[in-house]
This record gives C-alpha cells, structure tokens and sequence, in this order.
C-alpha cells in the first residue's frame, strides 16, 4: 500500500461529503453540468496571502506567478490581494491586460521571447527580464525603432542554487538568465544606451519545503545583487528574489516555515548593502499562493478488478492532472492528496488504485492506496490542484478536452 499526500486543512465535509467554500462537491458538480471539474476556493487564497504579509516583512511587495494558474476569475481576484504579476509569454501579457493588471505591475521572463512578444512587452510599458546577451540587443534595437524607451531588468543565472528545491532554476550551465560574470557589463550597456534599467531578477529554484534552503538563498541574492551592481557602477531599483516556497503533496511533507523564512529576510532587509539602500524588493510566488486552494473532482465511470487489483476508472486523468499523475518532472511517481469526495469523512477501507480513462499506463491518479470504498458515480477529489493543473496539462490528448473550472 502506498501512502497519500496530507490534505490540506482547511477542506471539511457537509453531511459525509467533502465541502469547498462552504458548498458540497455534488452540488458544484451539478451546477457545473459535468465532470471533471477544478474548484478554486476564494477564501483558502485570501487566507493564503494575509498568513504571507504577516510573516513577511512589510517593505517586501509579492507578486503573483502567472504560470501557476491563469484561470481568468482566479487571476482577476488575486490581482486585488498581490502587488504584482509575472507572465512568461505574449499570451499570458494579453490575458493579464484583460484582467485589470497595469504594465507598470507586471514583469515577463522566460527564454526565447519573439520579436512580436518584445515589442508587445515594449509598447505596452512592461519590464522585460532579458534572459541572454542577444535579448537584450534586441530589445534595446526595437525600442530605438519604436521611439519607446524600453524597461530593460537582467535575469541572472546565478553561480548558486537553492538546497532541496524541486526544481534547479539557476545555478551552472542553464537555459535561464544570464551567467553573473557577464552581467555587470551588460547592465552597463542597459543605462548607457537609455533604456529604463529595473534591476535584477535572481530566481534560483522551486518546491522547496526546508526555510534554512530558502533562507540561505536569499541572503546569498541580496549579496549577488549588490556585488553586481557595484561591479556595473550602477543603482539597482528593483530586485525580484524569485520563490520557490513549496506547498506539502507527499507523505511526510511538512509545511514551510515562512514565518522563520520572514523574520530572516526582515533582519536582512534592515542591514542591507549601500547598492541596496533605495532598492524595492519582491518575491515571486505561484505554487504557494494557489497551489492548496484548488480541488480536482473527477466521477468514477467503472470499478473492475485485475489480478487482484482494485482499479477505480475515472472520467479525469493526466490530461487535466499531468502533475498528479507523475509525469510532470517527477523522478518516482508518489501519490497526491487525494480522497473519495462523496465519502470524505469515511475511513479507508479497501487498497484501489484509481485511474483515468486514456489509453496509456502513464494515466494514474492515485497506486494502492487505502480509501473509502467506492462504487461508479462516486466522486474522485485530488487535492493541491490549484497549480500547474488545468493549464499544465495536456486536454487536447486522445481528443478528450478541457475540464470545467469555477472559483467560489
């Protein structure tokens, strides 16, 4: 038998039935005419970003990850809770606009920008974190022909990398940001030719549990920050620290200590560098923000057994929940939160795996794990989907499509 992840707490039930923002799942489901369906909770994300500002320090400004989940209901409330949004596209840019988010909030990184993308980001007055030397040429080349001065940041790939997080964003050879050594000179470049110069964007890692890991990495960006912009002979007006607070999915994950993590960057923020006296700070969180605050319902369609194995079919599956099914950068595929939601407040009592409808092995939600016996028509919940779900996944696979989405 194999464990699952821990259920987020703030998910009760109503008359046996999981609840969410104070509704039963089969009543959302019925409003929504269809399975699967993804619930974001209004309420779980509010509590999420006050529990944050609490423990951080007040000068420090969070901004929201886009990537994370661009659900447009979703993007529009978080626009009112966050001081900021980072895209990673042209396309993310325009759902932003449609949502309410001025240029000035909003920063776009990632590699391989197209000029369509670089001039949308240009005309519109949104800060661009130039991830190679060539980015930055021609971005500074587009603004000359634009007659726009362009808001020009520098991401750096920095010569370190966070301990424990899921996923190495900097640190050695790496597609993202541009290696320390190279950036004073083109920073440089950036305020001789008269761009707007942003500062820095130091984003080292994601999913990470351990606040000593996240800590340590943040004081090592303020120092890199500072010595660059010492090495460059230049201010540093912004400094976007990244993220990488993880949320806990598996067995024996813990929550993030944020309010260690808050108190340590507080005391850094009052001694800082003299580069660093005028600078504003942020970080920049996704996962953390959302991540718990989204359940997947998904209605189980058949129950066989094979060999002696239970197996409950779903309606749902990997083309909605690629992370949940193991296939979304995971080395050894662990079970997520994941519980019978017509039967929420029972005790397991039968080993079954659950499984979605495609035609591939790859397609599994859930290995040998105790749950409530369930029967076709029960509802399936996967908890921790309020990130890297919907958008991360693959719907148009084996023409199935897209799940229904409502926030409440």
């Amino acid at each position: 038998m194999k464990p699952l992840g821990p259920i987020p707490a703030d998910y009760t039930a109503i008359n046996g039935e999981l609840a969410i923002g104070g509704r039963k799942a089969s009543s959302l489901v019925k409003e929504a005419r269809r399975t699967p369906l993804f619930v974001y909770s209004r309420d779980i994300i509010e509590a999420r970003v006050a529990g944050l500002r609490a423990a951080m320090p007040d000068q420090l400004a969070i901004h929201y990850a886009m990537k994370a989940n661009p659900y447009p209901p979703l993007l529009e409330h978080i626009a009112e809770l966050v001081d900021g949004l980072d895209i990673a596209s042209g396309g993310e840019l325009e759902i932003a606009r449609k949502a309410g988010y001025l240029p000035r909030e909003i920063s776009f990184a990632g590699p391989g920008k197209r000029d369509a993308e670089l001039k949308a980001a240009i005309t519109t007055g949104v800060t661009l974190n130039c991830e190679s030397e060539g980015e930055i040429s021609r971005a500074l080349a587009m603004g000359k022909a634009l007659s726009v001065k362009p808001r020009l940041a520098i991401r750096v790939n920095p010569g370190f990398e966070m301990r424990g997080s899921g996923m190495k964003m900097g640190g050695g050879a790496k597609p993202f940001g541009i290696d320390e050594e190279q950036v004073p000179a083109l920073a440089r470049r950036i305020v001789d030719e008269g761009a707007d110069w942003r500062g820095f964007h130091i984003y080292t890692g994601s999913q990470a549990l351990d606040a000593s890991a996240i800590i340590e990495t943040q004081a090592n960006v303020i120092a890199l920050a500072a010595k660059l912009g010492d090495q460059a002979g230049v201010a540093v007006p912004h400094l976007n620290m990244g993220g990488g607070f993880g949320i806990p999915y598996f067995d024996k994950d813990s929550p993030l200590d944020v309010a260690a993590i808050g108190s340590a960057l507080g005391a850094q923020l009052v001694q800082l560098p003299e580069r660093l006296r005028e600078t504003k700070f942020a970080i920049e969180l996704g996962r953390y923000l959302v991540g718990e605050a989204g359940v997947y319902l998904t209605r189980i369609v058949d129950r066989k057994v094979s060999h002696g194995t239970t197996y409950l079919v779903t309606d749902g599956g990997l083309h909605h929940q690629l992370a949940a099914s193991g296939n979304f950068g995971a080395v050894v595929r662990r079970n997520y939160p994941l519980a019978i939601a017509s039967k929420f407040d029972a005790p397991g009592e039968e080993e079954a795996s659950v499984v979605g409808c495609l035609c591939t092995p790859l397609d599994r939600l859930a290995d040998n794990a105790l749950l409530a016996h369930a029967e076709v028509g029960d509802l399936v919940a996967v908890f921790c989907a309020g990130a890297y779900g919907a958008s991360a996944s693959p719907a148009t696979f084996l023409g199935q499509g897209p799940a229904a989405e409502v926030l409440v």
